[in-house]
């Protein structure tokens, strides 16, 4: 088979209304305020699981300013670089893509005001023509594809021998219907229309595909919410979860 007729097989995974929703938010994706107040919060969280997953896979001190130092990382479905930059500041030299080009513009206007070189695209990742990267992350994105096999298979493919894949996503469960769409929509935590929990994907669901992409899950760890510590790092896994993953 010609790559031609390879790229004419691939499956397309971005969905266009999700693309339009998540673009129509680009202006202020770094408000803390603003309507991506939420991701604000959860960042920070996720930040943590993905350096103990670096210091642990890469075997880096976990003091080292730039544990990423002469490596490269992928964030797919980057919006307007929220852990781009983090990653750019651990030493990594940083690729971020997106299917919205609004949230490009944006994240590339970001970068530039604080100093970064993040190499930002738009579009299919299955276009981009990329090479391969040590880290590969893609938060709470899986939920919003076509095709989520399709999409964990371009993932898989884009990932070294050696490397490592982070990805996060909401559970799909009674849980994460009552708060992460029902109440946190009407109560203006997230934009309306945000998220469809019939797409959500439990852990066993996103670990099966991972495997049928040749990927073993190496660490899982469950997103929490309680009204003391906020949204924290958790065994309980009902609203959110993040893991890691390598090459089987």
């Amino acid at each position: 088979m010609t790559k031609a007729s390879q790229a004419a097989n691939r499956k397309t995974t971005i969905d266009p209304n999700e693309a339009a929703h998540f673009g129509a938010l680009a202006a202020d994706w770094w408000d803390p305020k603003g309507s991506s107040a939420m991701l604000h919060k959860l960042n920070p969280v996720r930040l943590g699981f993905v350096r103990r997953q670096i210091d642990r896979h890469f075997g880096t001190e976990e003091t080292a300013m730039k544990p990423l130092s002469c490596k490269a990382a992928l964030d797919v479905g980057c919006g307007a670089g929220l852990l781009c930059e983090p990653l750019a500041r651990l030493g990594a030299a940083v690729t971020g893509v997106d299917a919205a080009a609004e949230n490009i513009v944006a994240a590339k206007a970001h970068a530039e005001q604080s100093g970064l070189s993040i190499d930002y695209r738009a579009g299919e990742l299955a276009a981009q023509r990329l090479g391969q990267f040590d880290l590969v992350t893609s938060m709470e994105v899986i939920e919003h594809v076509t095709e989520p096999a399709a999409f964990v298979g371009e993932l898989a493919a884009r990932l070294k021998p050696d490397g490592l894949m982070i990805l996060s996503t909401p559970n799909r469960t009674a849980a994460s219907k009552l708060f992460l769409v029902e109440a946190a929509e009407r109560l203006g935590q997230v934009p309306r229309g945000t998220h469809d929990w019939v797409k959500f994907l439990t852990p066993d669901e996103v670990t099966a595909l991972l495997a049928d992409a040749g990927l073993q899950v190496i660490a899982i760890e469950g997103i929490a919410f309680s009204p003391l510590s906020g949204l924290h790092l958790s065994s309980n896994k009902a609203l959110n979860y993040i893991l890691a993953a390598r090459l089987a």
